[in-house]
């Protein structure tokens, strides 16, 4: 699930709304809320503004 969503964040190349990002990497929104969270708290992504998400850098 979170490969999902880095991959998605890669393919992109911008930030990202969760809503997009699941839509991008074909899975639930719920499911991709509770792995962003999961990503952030491991500092593999981060916030730029408010609800968007991008690759740390």
């Amino acid at each position: 699930m979170e490969e999902k969503i880095l991959k998605a964040l890669q393919a992109n190349g911008a930030p990202m709304k969760a809503g997009e990002i699941a839509s991008a990497a074909g899975i639930d929104k719920k499911e991709a809320d509770k792995a962003i969270k999961a990503l952030v708290k491991e500092e593999k992504i981060y916030s730029p503004k408010r609800c968007f998400y991008d690759i740390k850098k």
